[in-house]
């Protein structure tokens, strides 16, 4: 329910009022109690007096009414306004298009088009968040790639100076290979200069042995497309040596594959953009000291609070 900004009734201000005139007492002494001017009290009155014994039960005659008019001559005529609206519907153009179109001006048919609810495009219905969880780690692992431009000094971010940033990469990029475990959110990350995949395959034997170092058996591995990935000869030995199942998401959907895209995105937060770097030597320096910090003491949200590590230091039974 709401009120006029500048009422100093509320609901039950304006019934006690009504009710002390019934009682007896006089518009001018009942607007004096409750510090409201006459024409006020008189206002409230004579709508509690003529308002019938249901408006008077539910005190739907004491809410404010709309200040809209009973009739407003000058508004356009309503086939004149299904026009706009037609045209509208059938072009998808905004109201500047829409007016050129139809002869109105731009401020009427923003008008026309407000009043009709479709003054704005309709958002598209988002999909429900499809939630996961694997019950051990290991059960699931997921691999990605990042791409960071190399540089020689600190750019317009630092300096402010846009005239000294280097527009055609001439130093190349850094390529981050980062694989997550679903269940832990444990990481491993390096950086190459490519995404072959003799690349990949190297990384991932690395990686394989970095989980396992910590009790952790690779039961799946999901990546997107790539040529890299879903191409890969040597990429597919390796998981049948290793008895890995190997899941693909579906095309143009990185969302399944958002445990990693999510880490990806923390990375380049905290670590790649985080700090001022002299150089991309030094970034790339920093990454395993962060990648360490993220693993061991950096809180995770999804894990209430706690570090990756804390759902993997007793795989082994060491603490028990």
């Amino acid at each position: 329910m709401s009120f006029h900004r500048n009422a100093k009734l509320g609901l039950a201000g304006r019934y006690a009022l009504v009710c002390a005139i019934e009682g007896g007492m006089s518009l001018k002494m009942a607007a004096a109690a409750f510090s409201v001017a006459p024409a006020t009290a008189h206002r409230w009155w004579h709508r509690w007096r003529d308002a019938t014994e249901e408006a008077r039960a539910s005190l739907s005659c004491l809410l404010d009414r709309s200040s809209r008019p009973h009739r407003s001559p000058r508004q356009l005529a309503p086939e004149l306004a299904e026009a706009i609206c037609a045209c509208r519907r059938q072009t998808g153009w905004g109201p500047r298009l829409v007016a050129g179109a139809t002869g109105f001006a731009h401020s009427t048919v923003w008008k026309v088009l407000k009043r009709a609810g479709i003054s704005r495009p309709a958002r598209p219905t988002r999909e429900p968040a499809n939630r996961y969880e694997w019950p051990c780690p290991g059960d699931l692992l997921h691999m990605d790639t990042s791409e960071y431009v190399r540089f020689q000094r600190p750019g317009h971010r630092v300096t402010g100076d846009r005239r000294s940033q280097d527009r055609h990469h001439r130093d190349g990029l850094d390529i981050v290979h980062a694989i997550v475990d679903d269940r832990s959110r444990l990481a491993y990350a390096e950086i190459h200069d490519n995404q072959q995949a003799v690349t990949v395959v190297g990384f991932l034997e690395r990686a394989l042995a970095f989980y396992a170092s910590h009790g952790i058996t690779a039961k799946r591995l999901m990546t997107d497309n790539g040529w890299q990935y879903a191409r890969s000869r040597d990429l597919r030995r390796l998981l049948e040596r290793q008895q890995i199942r190997h899941l693909k998401t579906k095309p143009y959907r990185p969302r399944t594959n958002g445990k990693v895209e999510r880490f990806h995105q923390t990375m380049a937060r905290e670590w790649a953009y985080g700090l001022v770097y002299r150089s991309h030597r030094d970034r790339a320096a920093a990454l395993p000291h962060w990648l360490n910090h993220y693993n061991t003491r950096r809180p995770h949200s999804s894990l209430g609070g706690l570090p990756p590590i804390s759902r993997i230091h007793n795989v082994r039974g060491q603490d028990i």
